[in-house]
């Protein structure tokens, strides 16, 4: 028998053509990601978007029993510096019935210092602090009562005030964002 075939139908070996193809076809991959990157990556926030995405409160200033608004994103924030009578009350709450059930602890860092967003959830009003049937803040707007810990106690808003991100770089500065 003169020549057999050693090779089975369907297995052939890779030949140099199958690999010009493949390296071509991996360059021009390449090649349409480096044209489309610049689209991409322009769709990222600029430089004063990003200045905005966080911000640094100084709480040395603040009294016990005292208030700040701060603008963040466009929002307001209050940072409370809680007495020991509006913890304790706090803490007191965590066992009354609430349409958002959420203990204090875990809405603060800090016993003494309470962060959260000033915007109401109901409608998006803008909150009135130490008023209300439970002493912590009133939306005049529609008659939402919130807590000493922003807790929905009362009225239309279905949420208590959110807790933004916020870290303690020291003692007295805290970054918001």
């Amino acid at each position: 028998m003169a020549g057999t075939a050693t090779q089975k139908a369907g297995t052939a070996e890779p030949t140099r053509r199958d690999f010009i193809v493949v390296a071509a076809s991996a360059f021009g991959a390449v090649g349409a990601a480096a044209a489309v990157w610049p689209f991409i990556d322009q769709m990222n926030p600029s430089a004063d978007v990003l200045a905005l995405s966080s911000t640094e409160v100084d709480l040395s200033q603040i009294a016990a029993g005292q208030s700040v608004t701060i603008l963040w994103r466009g929002k307001p924030v209050f940072v409370r510096h809680r007495t020991e009578a509006e913890i304790a009350t706090a803490r007191k709450d965590d066992t009354a019935d609430l349409k958002d059930p959420e203990k204090d602890e875990a809405r603060v860092k800090k016993p003494e210092w309470l962060v959260m967003m000033g915007v109401c959830t109901h409608l998006g009003c803008v909150p009135l602090g130490q008023q209300g049937e439970y002493g912590g803040w009133f939306c005049p707007c529609h008659g939402s009562h919130y807590d000493t810990s922003g807790r929905i106690r009362k009225g239309p808003a279905p949420l208590n005030l959110p807790v933004p991100e916020y870290t303690f770089l020291t003692d007295t500065r805290i970054r918001i964002g």
